[in-house]
């Protein structure tokens, strides 16, 4: 795995997760990226990794996204305490990506916080299901 870690078993656990793990550092810095991320997001652990969270945060959505991101950093907590949310994500074909996401506050052995990690899974066929069920029921859930 390409990124910012110790090697071991926790390095291999991450990459071979089912689900995208990254972990960015506290400016927004993508550091640890793993096989699953390529699979869903489309971008290669070597194309990721030192790039801005803007890599996968549609254009119309950073300006939310640097906020919260940045209340997380400073206060050490999450809006949604680790519960996961559906969001849309930009993928490297640009075709439309939504994810289902959660993110964490990670902290240092100091008890510093370092980044913020994120696990995400490929939720686009889902929520299109969804949103062609409730077009045929007329908007009724």
């Amino acid at each position: 795995m390409i990124g910012n870690t110790e090697g071991g078993l926790a390095d291999s656990i991450i990459e071979h997760a089912a689900d995208a793990v990254i972990f960015a550092d506290v400016e927004g810095v993508i550091r640890v990226w793993n096989r699953a991320a390529e699979a869903i997001f489309g971008f290669t652990a070597g194309e990721a990794v030192g790039q801005s969270l803007d890599l996968i945060v549609p254009e119309r959505l950073r300006a939310a996204h640097w906020v919260a991101f940045h209340r997380a950093m400073a206060s050490g907590t999450t809006r949604l305490g680790g519960r996961a949310t559906v969001t849309r994500a930009l993928s490297k074909s640009g075709q439309p990506l939504y994810v289902d996401l959660s993110f964490a506050v990670v902290r240092g052995a100091a008890g510093r916080v370092t980044g913020s990690v994120g696990v995400a899974r490929d939720a686009t066929r889902r929520h299109e299901e969804e949103k062609a069920r409730r077009a045929e029921s007329g908007g009724r859930p």
